[in-house]
C-alpha cells in the first residue's frame, strides 16, 4: 500500500524557516558601521596588546636590567624611552579593555533598539511577519555571542601581556591594582553581556537614542560600582598575622586590618592605609601585641572573577527578561497576542 503523497509546505513555512537568516543579515546591514567601527577597535587594541607583550616588555626588561646594573657614584646608561613606552601603552591598552563595556552598553541602547524604536523601522520588520519577540531575540543573539568572544580576546591578551613582564619589569603593577585586576579577568565579559542588555532594554523603555545611550553608559557604571564594593566579600578572606616590629604583613585586596590584643580582640587600624613603617612608629596601645590583616591573595583572583561574573550574568539575564517582558506590553494586541500596538 503506498503511502499518500505529502502536502508541499505552506509558504509561510517555507518563510519562517528562512526568517532568522534573514533577521541576522538585516541586522548586520543595518548596523554595518558599528560593527566595522567595533571590529577596528577590538583588531587595534589587541594588536597594541601584542605589541606590549612582546617587543615592548623584552625591551623594557632589557632597560631594566641595565639600569639595575648601574654603578650610581658613575654615569650610567639605560633606555629610558623604553621603560617608559611600556608604561604608556600598558595603560592605554588597559583602559581600552575597561572601556568596552561601555562602548557596548551605549551601542545597545543608541541604536541597537533605541534607534529603531524611536525611527519606527522597528515596525517594519514586524509588518514582515518577525514577531517582536523575535525581532529582540534576533538582536540580542548575535551581538551577545560576538561581545563575548571578543572582550573575552581582548582580556586573555591584557593577561598575557600583564604575565610576560613579572619579574622582569621593576615597575609591573601587582595583580591586585584596581585596573590590572579587571583587566585581567572575566569581568569585563560579563560587564559587557550585562551592557548589552541593559542598553537594549533601555532603548525599549525610552524610546530615544541619545537619552538611551546615556542612559545605559551611566547605569553600568553604577552596576560595576556596586560589583567593585561587593566583590571582596564574594569569597572568604585570608588572615595574616603579624609582630609589632614587622608590621601589617600580606600583599593583596585588602578587606579589613587593624591591631590585635593578647586576648584576640580587634582594634581599629592605628595607621590606616598607611606603610607598614608608619604602624611601627604609631602610638601604640599596650595592650596590642600585634597587627593582622584580611586579605585575598593571588590564588583569590579566579574565584573573585569567576563569582563576580555570575553575579553579574545573573543581572544580564534579568534584565534581558525585563527587555522581553517590556516589549510584549508595549507590542500587546486587544486580544493580548504579540503585535504592533
Amino acid at each position: 500500500m503506498t503511502a499518500a503523497p505529502t502536502a508541499p509546505p505552506a509558504p509561510a513555512a517555507v518563510a519562517d524557516r528562512h526568517r532568522p537568516p534573514r533577521q541576522l543579515r538585516w541586522l548586520l546591514r543595518l548596523h554595518r558601521p558599528a560593527v566595522l567601527g567595533w571590529t577596528a577597535f577590538v583588531l587595534v587594541a589587541g594588536a597594541a596588546l601584542l605589541w606590549l607583550g612582546g617587543p615592548l616588555t623584552d625591551a623594557s626588561a632589557a632597560a631594566w636590567k641595565e639600569y639595575n646594573a648601574c654603578a650610581f657614584d658613575a654615569p650610567c646608561s639605560y633606555d629610558q624611552d623604553a621603560i617608559v613606552l611600556h608604561k604608556d601603552v600598558y595603560l592605554y591598552t588597559t583602559s581600552a579593555v575597561l572601556v568596552a563595556p561601555f562602548l557596548i552598553a551605549a551601542w545597545a541602547g543608541g541604536s541597537l533598539t533605541g534607534r529603531e524604536t524611536e525611527s519606527g523601522t522597528v515596525r517594519l520588520a514586524w509588518t514582515q511577519g518577525v514577531t517582536p519577540a523575535r525581532w529582540l531575540a534576533s538582536r540580542l543573539a548575535l551581538p551577545a555571542v560576538l561581545t563575548a568572544a571578543s572582550t573575552g580576546l581582548l582580556v586573555w591578551l591584557h593577561r598575557l601581556a600583564r604575565t610576560a613582564g613579572e619579574g622582569r619589569i621593576d615597575t609591573a603593577k601587582p595583580w591586585h591594582d584596581v585596573p590590572t585586576f579587571y583587566a585581567g579577568g572575566t569581568v569585563p565579559v560579563a560587564l559587557a553581556l550585562a551592557g548589552l542588555t541593559g542598553g537594549a532594554l533601555a532603548g525599549l523603555l525610552l524610546r530615544r537614542s541619545l537619552t538611551a545611550l546615556t542612559t545605559a553608559a551611566v547605569a553600568l557604571a553604577g552596576l560595576w560600582a556596586a560589583v567593585h564594593l561587593l566583590l571582596p566579600h564574594l569569597w572568604p578572606t585570608v588572615t595574616r598575622v603579624s609582630d609589632l616590629r614587622t608590621g601589617p604583613s600580606g600583599s593583596g585586596i585588602v578587606v579589613e586590618q587593624g591591631a590585635l590584643t593578647a586576648d584576640g580582640d580587634r582594634l581599629p587600624s592605628l595607621c590606616g592605609d598607611h606603610a607598614p613603617q608608619d604602624c611601627r612608629t604609631a602610638p601604640i596601645d599596650p595592650d596590642v601585641v600585634g597587627f593582622y590583616r584580611d586579605l585575598h591573595p593571588a590564588a583569590h583572583h579566579w574565584p573573585l572573577h569567576l563569582t563576580a561574573s555570575g553575579v553579574l550574568l545573573v543581572v544580564a539575564a534579568l534584565l534581558a527578561l525585563a527587555a522581553f517582558r517590556v516589549l510584549r506590553l508595549r507590542t500587546a494586541g486587544p486580544a493580548g497576542k504579540d503585535g504592533p500596538a
